[in-house]
């Protein structure tokens, strides 16, 4: 599955550190893990922390799937409001996510923040209304998320033209938010498991699953075989394809980097997105590089993403220029890549009733992709652990049944 078009800033700031060989003989593990992205890279650090034998095998080389492709801004705001969630499953389960999410962006934080060979800052996070008639919307939002305890700022369009030039109705300000280079974050994680025991393997293919009451047989494409106790598909948008069920819809997202900036101006410290669906959005990186994405459709093609790219890229450059006048770019490198979102906007973390419970599927659908995984890697740890993460039931497959 061809996940990503174009030039993808991290692939290109990126060169490929470190290799590592396929699987080429029989194996045995605790924990198989299907991928080697940022997902997959969260849940081995949980698991080999937790004291398990882990594997990880991906057809690619380490984060050149679709984090490659990944804009990387962690939010706990996820791309459902939390008024719209709490209509689909009440106001204590809506929470519940959405607090989950913030303690998920300061864990990253934490996380990341000794990491010297990693670029990561944490940030604020403007969220502003794109029309007139959507100011309402936004202003019972935010009064939502202050009744629930989460620390916000309300700003009207004096205050947030004040303060970011921006023209807009209503702006909500939160300060819990951060920023990441995903392909560093994954390849120093999984270079920590490694230290830890952990083995790695590129370039190897699975080919097929067979659970047992005790354990997992898998089969690779080139025949060997690797038994274990339990598997984690952290396949990112492929692992679809191992469902018969589906579970959520492919879609194409648009982004281009700019070159370096002299000045950013308020994006040094803050990404900003918009309410409009499909929204707009944008951030800086340490260099002063803007960059800028959206313009999500439905295409699942490659071919016909990969033709959209300049337009796209043209599209979003002149929809931040009208918003933001004051800080003029040019597209320096521009990408498109798959992603997925559910209906109800919330991820999969957890067994499928194809498989029995001892294949687990991390499914961090949707535009928080990096703070539901990290929120996974704590289910799938918890749930091979036999213990109840406080998300395992809302983000599980069974809510497809419950509806």
């Amino acid at each position: 599955m061809d996940l990503k078009s174009g030039s993808p800033f991290w692939m290109l700031k990126n060169a490929q550190a470190e290799f590592h060989p396929p699987l080429t003989d029989d194996h045995r593990c605790d924990v198989l893990i299907v991928g080697a992205g940022i997902t997959a890279a969260l849940i081995a650090r949980a698991l080999v922390d937790a004291g398990m034998q882990v594997c990880l095998i991906d057809k690619r080389q380490v984060g050149w799937g679709s984090t490659a492709a990944s804009t990387a801004l962690l939010q706990y705001e996820i791309d459902v409001e939390l008024q719209s969630l709490a209509r689909t499953f009440g106001i204590d389960d809506a929470v519940l996510a959405y607090r989950a999410c913030e303690q998920a962006v300061e864990s990253l934080t934490r996380l990341t923040r000794p990491m010297r060979d990693v670029d990561s800052r944490p940030m604020q996070s403007l969220y502003f209304s794109s029309h007139w008639y959507h100011d309402r919307r936004v202003r019972r939002e935010g009064k939502l998320r202050k009744e629930q305890g989460f620390a916000l700022e309300c700003l009207d369009n004096s205050e947030l033209q004040q303060r970011f030039g921006l023209d807009a109705g209503v702006g909500l300000l939160s300060a819990v938010a951060a920023e990441v280079d995903p392909v560093q974050l994954a390849r120093r994680l999984l270079k920590d498991a490694t230290g830890k025991g952990v083995r790695v393997f590129e370039r190897t293919c699975l080919k097929e699953l067979s659970p047992t009451p005790r354990g997992v047989n898998v089969t690779l494409a080139n025949g060997k075989r690797v038994r274990c106790k339990h598997v984690v598909m952290a396949a990112g948008y492929e692992s679809q394809g191992f469902l018969s069920e589906r579970v959520a819809r492919n879609r194409s997202s648009y982004a281009f980097a700019s070159d370096p900036m002299p000045d950013p101006g308020f994006l040094a410290n803050c990404m900003v997105w918009e309410s409009a669906r499909p929204y707009l959005y944008a951030r800086s990186t340490l260099d002063h590089r803007l960059i800028i994405g959206g313009e999500d459709d439905s295409i699942d093609i490659p071919l016909k993403r990969d033709a959209s790219v300049g337009k796209k890229s043209e599209t979003l450059k002149r929809k931040f220029n009208a918003w933001f006048p004051a800080l003029t770019l040019d597209v320096a490198f521009s990408w498109a890549g798959t992603f997925a979102e559910t209906k109800d906007g919330l991820p999969f973390f957890g067994p499928h009733q194809q498989y029995g419970p001892r294949v687990h599927f991390a499914m961090a659908y949707g535009g928080n992709g990096i703070t539901y995984s990290a929120i996974g890697a704590d289910i799938i740890r918890d749930t091979i652990q036999g213990k109840t993460h406080p998300c395992a039931r809302l983000f599980s497959f069974e809510r497809l049944r419950r509806k």
